[in-house]
């Protein structure tokens, strides 16, 4: 795009709500719908907003997120004048270097930011399911002269005091964030995604560290302080889908919602295409006395069991007499022969042992943890008996 914008990617997180399955990962690394991992979403809407100029803040657990991340390439963001560059905290002159927190996280990087020399920056989240254009939030931003633009989605109004809250006026200008609020005055809720003036916020986040003021986090800090300054602030509200998968029931939630081919996903999409990095895998293998139902499978798959209303991701095996019922079963994980796997996670590279028997509900999905062995029988009566 003709702009000077660079995006920042927040993906430092650790998704401790997510339990065993970020023990070693981070939460942007998590996988999902079978052949991507979270952050794809972030970085392919990028990709098809054409915006290029990309760095990746990491921190907790940053290996296989370097990794699957590269230099762009798979999402096409390694051209000439952008490229991705990956943001890890660091030591200098002054001691320790990790962040603290959103825009401390943007502070400690303020000499990548300079080096790009934007006019704009976009501040974006690397752990939630969606699409977005975010030229439009761009525009909008431009178009109402905006020194800083909040994206908000609508949510039910008895669900507001769970998020933070935007309240505005009739031209959508920001009037008041409250955070949490326990009596909400609208349901305009913060996604968490940015659009600021690159040069006033370096001033406001320069004046407020070395000047002693707090300035670490942008929700509880740096909006609050541009409002108390009467700087013009702006909502852009978001309609479309969007999913937070920070807990167990929201992530195996938002995976189910793929198995029905009116989701409002629309993974194959063609015009807003989501990348992730691809390396060469072997056809799926479904063996002649393998049963499938109601179910979304992808390369180097091995099926020799009954797969039903389940996520089965590359390179996974279910060996022959196992059951896997409403389940998610991540990357290179195996399900034993005879095993049995009901409203549950399997995490990546994890092996449930033959006959072991893991299920959980429908409000309470059990979890085997990235690279775990299991071998145990957890059963809540009934579930196996209805699958």
């Amino acid at each position: 795009m003709d702009d000077k914008v660079t995006a920042l990617i927040l993906a430092g997180g650790q998704g401790t709500r997510l339990g065993k399955l970020t023990k070693n990962l981070a939460k942007p690394a998590v996988p999902f719908g079978g052949r991507y991992r979270i952050i794809d979403f972030t970085l392919s809407n990028l990709a098809n907003s054409n915006i290029t100029s990309v760095g990746v803040i990491t921190q907790y657990e940053p290996y296989e997120l370097n990794q699957h991340i590269g230099n762009g390439s798979d999402w096409g963001l390694n051209v000439m004048g952008g490229g991705v560059s990956i943001l890890q905290p660091y030591a200098d002159g002054k001691g320790n270097k990790f962040f603290e927190g959103t825009a401390h996280a943007i502070y400690q990087n303020m000499a990548y930011i300079d080096r790009q020399d934007p006019e704009y920056v976009m501040i974006l989240s690397g752990d939630h399911i969606y699409k977005m254009d975010y030229t439009k939030m761009l525009e909008a931003h431009k178009a109402n002269h905006a020194d800083l633009t909040v994206s908000v989605m609508p949510v039910p109004m008895d669900e507001a005091s769970r998020f933070g809250i935007m309240n505005t006026d009739n031209d959508h200008k920001i009037l008041e964030f409250e955070e949490k609020p326990a009596q909400p005055k609208s349901n305009l809720a913060s996604m968490g995604i940015y659009v600021f003036n690159w040069r006033k916020l370096r001033e406001y986040l320069v004046a407020g560290f070395e000047g002693g003021n707090d300035m670490v986090d942008f929700g509880k800090n740096v909006i609050p302080a541009y409002l108390a300054n009467n700087e013009n602030v702006y909502a852009y509200a978001f309609k479309d889908y969007w999913r937070d998968v920070g807990t167990i029931q929201s992530l195996w939630q938002a995976n189910m919602e793929l198995l029905d081919k009116h989701n409002e996903l629309q993974l194959a999409d063609r015009h807003w295409r989501i990348y992730s990095h691809t390396t060469n895998q072997n056809p799926m293998y479904v063996a002649q006395e393998a049963q499938i139902h109601d179910s979304l499978m992808v390369d180097a798959v091995y099926v020799g069991g009954r797969v039903s209303h389940s996520l089965i991701s590359t390179g996974v095996t279910v060996e022959e007499h196992a059951i896997v019922d409403h389940s998610v079963v991540m990357p290179g994980a195996k399900v034993g022969a005879g095993a049995a796997v009901s409203y549950a996670i399997v995490g990546e590279d994890a092996e449930i042992a033959p006959g072991a028997v893991i299920v959980g509900t429908p409000d309470d999905i059990a979890v085997v943890g990235c690279g775990e062995y299991y071998n145990q029988t957890t059963v809540n009566e009934g579930v196996l008996t209805n699958a």
